[in-house]
């Protein structure tokens, strides 16, 4: 297949929610002709959605998950029709996945000269004189005029202690292989690393099938993510606070003080990406620093069903939480023994069979995507200043050793953290998305944020 025959004007290189929903929306637009490509040949899923558990529920509610900014009732309705569900559900995530699926595959019906899908693996661009050339895994190659990165969240580094490489089959770097669910020993332990939503998924899981052991999941500060309550009014918030870490904090404080800590923090959201663009960089570092955990914990809460059953595991003793951290860890027969210090500075040691990391995305720096490595080995784009992501602007164009953006290349959803930092959820990431395909439609001049 010759670079001619497999031309386009734009690829979108991630067939997740990011990706998917760009592809969607340039058809939306009547943009140009697209390709979409996803390396497991199933584009419209994404890792979020191509779970088939029953235990794995949205964190948001469905009135709230509309995947179109311009019809905020759209997945309502569909959840309606197809599950007779009320619209403040938690909805499997299964099924929002089949919902993703189909607005592909409608999209794709309506447009077919000017939306393909395609199953490849991107490792590495090379700009030319007309655009890009995308080259595959197994060699070959295709042309795009223009290129966006959806490739979704980075994967996970190794925490401090850990070595893959010692301890072989007895760590997973990567809580969702198969290989999860291939416990030699039910009853043995799990050691979760991290407690945040992933360890929750991870535990539910676990025991949906079978595994009856207990389950330890470790972090630095041992807080889990809170629940959601009763659907409630927030009221606009009338003035934000000033892009400084302690004035956030000082504002959360307060308003939770007045309203709530659940309208506190959903009041900021419309806010919290205007915040961080414009906070100095020594701010964003104080706030990682010094508030990013509860921020976390109180902001990507678990539905009220999930946190009902995490508390039947932490009631009946199969599921702990340790504050601490990892000294060492070192194979043990088909396990691992582990040295941890606790948060109270005792030491401690733990025979489990399997340790999972559950911390989600690691740094770009030295990140094993053959793709994001091989755009910063060139220097055709570089990593943000917190090494997050890739760094961006506002319009989502990547931007080059030298801070210039790259003509033609673009980055949407968690790989632009460090530009956006609240870019991982459907409401922040299906606005990215939709002003990039009014922007490479060339419709961004037409007011208004319906078609």
């Amino acid at each position: 297949m010759t670079d001619a025959e497999t031309q386009t004007d734009v690829a979108i290189i991630g067939g997740g929610f990011s990706g998917t929903l760009l592809a969607v929306n340039l058809v939306r637009h009547n943009g140009p002709a697209t390709t979409l490509i996803e390396r497991n040949h199933r584009p419209g899923l994404g890792l979020a959605y191509s779970t088939v558990s029953q235990s794995h529920l949205l964190n948001v509610r469905a009135a709230n998950m509309s995947a179109l900014p311009d019809d905020p009732a759209h997945f309502e309705r569909w959840v309606q029709a197809e599950y007779a569900m009320p619209r403040t559900s938690f909805v499997p995530r299964a099924a929002y996945g089949r919902y993703l699926h189909g607005l592909l595959e409608t999209a794709r019906a309506d447009a077919p000269d000017r939306l393909q899908t395609a199953g490849a693996e991107i490792v590495a661009l090379e700009p030319v004189a007309d655009g890009f050339r995308l080259i595959h895994a197994d060699g070959s190659s295709h042309m795009a005029r223009r290129v966006v990165l959806a490739t979704g969240n980075l994967p996970a580094s190794a925490p401090a202690g850990i070595s893959a490489d010692d301890l072989g089959p007895a760590y997973l770097n990567d809580p969702w292989v198969p290989e999860l669910l291939d416990m030699p020993e039910p009853l043995a332990a799990t050691l979760l690393i991290g407690t945040g939503l992933t360890a929750v998924d991870v535990a539910l899981l676990l025991r949906e099938n079978g595994h009856t052991g207990p389950i330890i999941a470790l972090s630095r500060r041992g807080l889990l993510p809170r629940a959601h309550g009763e659907p409630e009014a927030v009221p606009p918030l009338a003035t934000a606070p000033r892009p400084k870490a302690l004035a956030i904090l000082r504002h959360l404080r307060a308003q939770s003080a007045e309203i709530g800590w659940r309208a506190a923090i959903d009041q900021l959201r419309p806010h919290s990406q205007n915040l961080w663009r414009r906070m100095p960089l020594n701010e964003r570092r104080r706030f990682l620093r010094h508030g990013r955990t509860l921020w976390d914990v109180h902001r990507h809460r678990m539905a009220p069903d999930v946190a009902q059953r995490l508390k039947a595991l932490i009631a009946e003793g199969s599921f702990t939480v340790c504050p601490g951290r990892i000294l060492s860890a070192q194979r043990d027969g088909d396990g691992a023994s582990v040295s941890i210090r606790r948060r109270n500075g005792a030491l401690d040691e733990l025979k489990v069979t399997r340790i999972v990391n559950c911390t989600g995305p690691g740094p770009v720096q030295g990140c094993e995507h053959p793709l994001v490595r091989s755009i910063l080995g060139q220097g055709l784009g570089h990593a943000d200043p917190l090494g997050m992501g890739l760094e961006t602007d506002h319009l989502c164009r990547v931007l080059d050793s030298r801070r210039r953006p790259v003509p033609g290349l673009f980055a949407v959803g968690p790989l632009t953290r460090g530009s956006f930092w609240e870019i991982t959820a459907v409401p922040d990431i299906r606005q990215q998305v939709w002003s990039l395909a009014r922007l490479l439609s060339n419709a961004h001049w037409v007011g208004g944020e319906g078609l």
